[in-house]
C-alpha cells in the first residue's frame, strides 16, 4: 500500500455502533497502522474524554491511543481560550467531559450571585437537555451570554435505532433567542483544520472517513479533504440523495478503506 497523507475518521457509526465494533473494522484499522499511514480519529462525540474513548476502543482490539484522538470537546476548549478568554461558562451535556475542557471556566448554577455565565455553551444530547436546562440556557442567551454549540448533529446510531442529538434542540433555541451558535465540531472547519495540524498534513492527499453526508464528508470537502462516505450508521439513501454535494467516494463501510487508500496513493502518487 502507497502511504496517502492523512485519514480522519469518524467513531460512532463508522467504527463502532453503540461502542461495539463493526464488522471489519479493526481490520481494517490494522491495515492501516501496518502501512504506516498517518490517521487521526475526529469524533462529535461529547459523552466522553479523549482517554475514555481511547481506552474503549483499545479493549475492543482498536490499535489507538489518546493521542490519536480529537474530540469535539477538546476543539472546543481551544476555541473557548482563543475567542472568550477568562469567560465563566454554563456547560449543557450528556457525560462528564470537564477533563478535556482545560482552561475553561465551568459555572455551575448552585454557585449563586457571581456565577452568571459568559457563554452558554452545549454539548452531547441526553437526560442533560432536560426543559429546565434548556430554558436556562435561552434565559441567559436572551440577557447577553454567547451561544456556543459543539455541534449541530440532528441525531446518530444507537443499537436501538436512531436517537436525537443536539442540533434537533439547537435549532428551537437559536430561533427562539434570535441568535446563531458558534459551532465548534464538525462541521466547522477549524476543525478539520486542527485535525491535520495534529498530523502535520495538509489537504492534499488527505481523507476524512465519515457517515453523515453534510457534518463529515461534504464539510471536509469544502475544507479541501477528500470525502469518504460509508453506508453504516446513520447513513440513509434519501439523506444522500438530498445532500446539498456528491461525495468523493462512497464505501459499503470501513473495511473498504484501506483499498481505497492504496488505489488513490498509487492513483496519486502521494507520498
Amino acid at each position: 500500500m502507497e502511504r496517502i497523507g492523512a485519514v480522519l475518521i469518524d467513531i460512532d457509526g463508522v467504527l463502532t455502533v453503540s461502542w461495539r465494533p463493526l464488522p471489519g473494522a479493526v481490520e481494517a484499522m490494522e491495515q492501516l497502522r501496518a502501512a504506516e499511514t498517518p490517521l487521526a480519529l475526529v469524533t462529535n462525540n461529547t459523552s466522553r474524554t479523549r482517554a475514555a474513548i481511547a481506552a474503549q476502543l483499545a479493549g475492543s482490539g482498536f490499535p489507538v491511543g489518546a493521542d490519536d484522538i480529537l474530540t469535539a470537546p477538546v476543539v472546543t476548549a481551544a476555541y473557548l481560550r482563543e475567542h472568550h478568554p477568562g469567560a465563566c461558562c454554563l456547560l449543557i451535556n450528556t457525560g462528564d467531559v470537564r477533563d478535556d475542557l482545560s482552561g475553561v471556566t465551568i459555572v455551575e448554577e448552585e454557585d449563586g450571585e457571581g456565577a452568571v455565565p459568559d457563554v452558554v455553551v452545549l454539548g452531547g444530547a441526553g437526560p442533560a437537555f432536560t426543559y429546565a436546562a434548556l430554558n436556562r440556557a435561552f434565559r441567559h442567551v436572551q440577557q447577553g451570554a454567547r451561544l456556543v454549540a459543539m455541534h449541530r448533529n440532528l441525531y446518530w446510531r444507537t443499537a436501538d435505532g436512531l436517537a436525537l442529538d443536539t442540533g434537533a434542540f439547537l435549532d428551537g433555541l437559536e430561533r427562539a433567542a434570535r441568535t446563531e451558535a458558534e459551532i465548534t465540531g464538525k462541521p466547522a472547519e477549524a476543525f478539520f483544520a486542527s485535525a491535520l495540524a495534529h498530523l502535520g498534513a495538509d489537504p492534499h492527499g488527505a481523507l476524512m472517513v465519515g457517515d453523515d453526508i453534510e457534518s463529515d464528508v461534504l464539510a471536509a470537502q469544502r475544507s479541501g479533504i477528500t470525502g469518504v462516505l460509508v453506508r453504516t450508521g446513520k447513513y440513509l439513501p434519501e439523506t444522500h440523495a438530498a445532500a446539498d454535494g456528491t461525495p468523493d467516494h462512497v464505501l459499503d463501510s470501513f473495511a473498504d478503506v484501506p483499498a481505497l487508500v492504496e488505489r488513490l496513493g498509487r492513483h496519486q502518487g502521494v507520498m
